[in-house]
């Protein structure tokens, strides 16, 4: 079972998807198996932390451009320099996340969340999840 969602976003913003996720595994009727969470982008990616406090993100978002801020010296300059930086975000986050299903319900921490993170943007994306039953 999969099913596509869309998502319209902004500049280097972070976007919960964990309640999505869920609702769909919960509707493919699994029991027990496996969930892939995939985008095919190549200036956004996919990430799990903790959704317990807001400002957690403004402190993702800070240090991820921190680490990859965009600038004019990157040897690749196809569309911007922030295309390039959003590529170099993308590979070091990825553009999957797998996840246990049991009990017909999706494997997670108390405080984990799945997040869709823009790296370019503004954009219309859009992510998979697929239901894998064991």
């Amino acid at each position: 079972m999969m099913k596509r969602f869309d998502i319209s976003t902004k500049i280097n913003d972070v976007y919960e998807i964990t309640d999505d996720v869920k609702k769909y595994v919960e509707e493919s009727g699994v029991q027990e198996g496996t969930c892939i969470v995939f985008t095919p982008h190549t200036t956004a990616g996919l990430g799990v932390t903790s959704r317990m406090d807001p400002a957690g993100f403004d402190d993702l978002r800070d240090e991820i451009n921190r680490l990859v801020p965009t600038r004019i010296d990157f040897k690749h300059q196809f569309d911007t320099p922030a295309d390039a930086a959003g590529h170099i975000k993308c590979t070091m986050f990825g553009v999957s996340q797998t996840f246990i299903v049991t009990g017909g319900k999706l494997m997670l921490g108390g405080s984990q969340g799945i997040f869709f993170l823009e790296f370019d943007g503004p954009r219309n994306r859009n992510y998979t999840v697929k239901v894998i039953p064991d």
